[in-house]
């Protein structure tokens, strides 16, 4: 297979897509001629055109809304946040308009529309540019929120993403787009809804996305080293979340900790954590625990920055923890 960095990955997805449908649109900052704040959008407006590759003003909320329309009357828009963070700008398009216009409509109108963009930390950015959303994004009926930590799941996610014909929050991260790993030559899709098993182990379930899984990995080896058989989940889509995934993984490990770059009051993790003790409750042989970023705004300052943020050291002594050494 072919090795690809996550841009290459992300734009091959959208490129193989609007030659397929040409009734899908890229919309955003920068994506034309500049070819993407990321390079993630490199050559899409020489290939498809200023019609279907729009470089949009500096108004989220503006082009978030116009893509919303689009998507009512027939198209298959793509917007593109320059980062999350920047998103919160048309979160009131997101939240009021697209998340609900199928259900306020009487299924009248279907939203087929694609927000994407890097979100969570990345790297000295200081607390304006570091947030991780996706606990504010899953709290919203009607959106489905998807976010990919490898350029295989990247493609085969965005692709499914884009034919979806319900609002899609696709969930990426700066400091992984020079990520490289094998992509098939091929057409392939990964459905929405179904999570993955990134290594498989008997002992302790600890699950993760986007690039936080990848500190979860280097703490699994450096468990395994030690004797400790870590199994590894990605969810890949927050919302719907594969239960069935988590729950069949619990009741063989009997111990979950769960690995997340945001804040911990009320996020995703702590909606996993739920469910598990609802129905996995007898299964468990110690507490749910949960490692995320401390409850701060995030620090400019390079080891601060780091102390914040989940590491290596930290998801170790949680794994210990559940095991009781």
């Amino acid at each position: 297979m072919a090795v690809l960095t996550m841009r290459e990955a992300l734009n091959q997805a959208m490129v193989e897509e609007m030659d397929r449908d040409a009734n899908i649109f890229l919309m955003g900052e920068e994506v034309g001629l500049y070819n993407g704040a990321y390079k993630v959008s490199k050559g899409m407006l020489d290939r498809f055109g200023p019609k279907r590759v729009w470089d949009a003003p500096i108004s989220e909320c503006g082009f978030a809304g116009l893509g919303i329309g689009a998507a009512m009357v027939g198209l298959r828009p793509i917007i593109e946040f320059m980062t999350w963070n920047f998103g919160i700008q048309a979160f009131d398009q997101i939240f009021n308009h697209a998340a609900k216009m199928y259900y306020m409509s009487g299924g009248q109108f279907n939203v087929p529309i694609v927000f994407r963009g890097p979100n969570g930390a990345a790297h000295m950015l200081g607390a304006q540019h570091s947030q991780a959303y996706e606990p504010m994004l899953t709290n919203v009926p009607g959106v489905k929120v998807v976010t990919c930590a490898t350029p295989y799941d990247a493609k085969g996610l965005l692709k499914s993403a884009i034919r979806d014909n319900n609002p899609v929050l696709f969930l990426e991260s700066e400091m992984m787009y020079g990520f490289k790993g094998e992509v098939p030559e091929g057409e392939y899709l990964i459905p929405l809804g179904v999570g993955d098993i990134k290594r498989v182990g008997t002992d302790v379930t600890l699950i993760a996305w986007n690039k936080v899984l990848h500190r979860v990995l280097e703490a699994a080896e450096e468990l395994g080293k030690q004797g400790i058989q870590v199994e590894v989940l990605d969810p890949r889509t927050l919302l719907p979340l594969d239960e069935d995934l988590i729950f069949g993984s619990v009741r063989k490990t009997h111990r979950l900790v769960i690995v997340e770059e945001a804040w911990g009051f009320g996020s995703v993790g702590a909606q996993i954590a739920d469910r598990v003790q609802a129905e996995c409750f007898d299964e468990l042989d110690a507490p749910v625990v949960r490692v995320t970023n401390e409850f701060v705004p995030m620090p400019y300052n390079e080891a601060q920055e780091h102390h914040v943020m989940p590491q290596v050291d930290r998801i170790v002594q949680a794994v210990k923890d559940v095991l009781y050494i």
